[in-house]
């Protein structure tokens, strides 16, 4: 999943906590602030910390700043259960405030992703063309180009000679432009008189049988004038284990199994083991009885870290809500109920 989250911190927090399902989330144009103070020999107050978004559920990579000018414009999120996969980010290829390249092993073949901003004067892409680089396997180049063009956006009837610059540099890196298959803008205008239109940009491993075209999820941008971007990338043959079924503790389906587990033993027939085949018999009937009470009461969850303690059911009811009518006042509600609830939560435990 690919989105620019026009420096939104709250867009990229909900992005992490609601989309768990996803891998990989690709993120332009992030918000950078304060974390805290660190100590400092030259300073009593300390040193500022700046950050971008965290979650136990994701590793972040993000190129490291030399200055408050420098803050990278991309950055990317990989999910725990990848970890086996050994994302690496690249900076001894590319080390430009734009691009991030990521790399991964996938049974011991190493390949890459890139995720790019370019903006107005088209910096990045001035970059690529005139730095040579050698990337093989390069799976998927994506993310906001910042141009308008006849060959990807249907409502515009011009064609940019930057466009040739950009298919030159995909070419370079064997990629072909990905056509989505629902053709629906990707940026939302907030100035009047002027159109949607399609900057958000997807580049794939050429005459590849394995990647299919992208999706665009103009339902999904939440307050961002950018639509996000979707694509399966089968990266890898082997298991891969994403998700569990546990029980909540001191849940009421917990109380359940505890009532039916006993009622298991309690009712287990042990009057006749007078050999190993009726012993066998009697202690796969009891397993059995177990495992349906287990599965009768467990839900499935999704395989991480650990995940925020305060997020609950009737968090997902009011994101749900303002998903399906796209209210700014249902928006509002959800933020004031995540920020209220946080600090009664912290609070106990300070």
């Amino acid at each position: 999943m690919s989105q620019n989250v026009h420096k939104n911190a709250f867009i990229v927090n909900t992005i992490l906590e609601i989309y768990s399902h996803f891998d990989i989330i690709l993120i332009q144009e992030p918000s950078w602030s304060i974390v805290h103070l660190i100590p400092s020999s030259s300073s009593s107050e300390g040193e500022v910390l700046v950050g971008a978004p965290h979650h136990p559920n994701w590793l972040s990579f993000a190129r490291p700043s030399s200055s408050q000018l420098d803050f990278p414009r991309v950055l990317a999120y990989i999910n725990i259960c990848l970890s086996s996969l050994h994302f690496s980010l690249r900076k001894d290829i590319i080390n430009y405030r734009d691009i991030l390249l990521i790399s991964f092993f996938s049974n011991n073949i190493c390949s890459f992703i890139m995720n790019i901003y370019s903006d107005a004067s088209h910096s990045t892409l001035k970059y690529l063309k005139n730095t040579e680089m050698n990337i093989n396997n390069l799976l998927i180049m994506i993310g906001d180009f910042n141009i308008r063009d006849q060959l990807w956006d249907p409502s515009f009837s011009h064609h940019a000679s930057i466009s040739d610059d950009l298919l030159i540099i995909a070419d370079s890196f064997n990629l072909d432009l990905s056509i989505p298959t629902n053709p629906v803008p990707t940026k939302y205008s907030n100035t009047m008189g002027e159109s949607d239109s399609v900057i958000d940009l997807m580049f794939l491993h050429s005459h590849s049988s394995k990647l299919n075209n992208h999706m665009i999820h103009p339902k999904w941008h939440l307050t961002s004038n950018h639509a996000p971007l979707k694509i399966t990338i089968p990266i890898t043959e082997e298991l891969i284990p994403t998700f569990k079924f546990l029980i909540p503790k001191n849940s009421k389906e917990e109380e359940a199994f505890i009532r039916k587990a006993a009622l298991v033993f309690k009712s287990l027939d042990t009057s006749n083991l007078s050999n190993h085949e009726s012993l066998e018999q009697v202690v796969n009937s009891l397993v059995a009885r177990v495992k349906q009470a287990w599965n009768t009461n467990a839900r499935r969850v999704n395989i991480t870290k650990h995940s925020k303690k305060w997020w609950n059911e009737d968090y997902n009811r009011s994101f749900n809500k303002y998903r399906e009518f796209r209210n700014l006042e249902e928006w509002k509600s959800f933020k004031k109920m995540v920020k209220i609830t946080k600090r009664l939560f912290f609070n106990i435990k300070i």
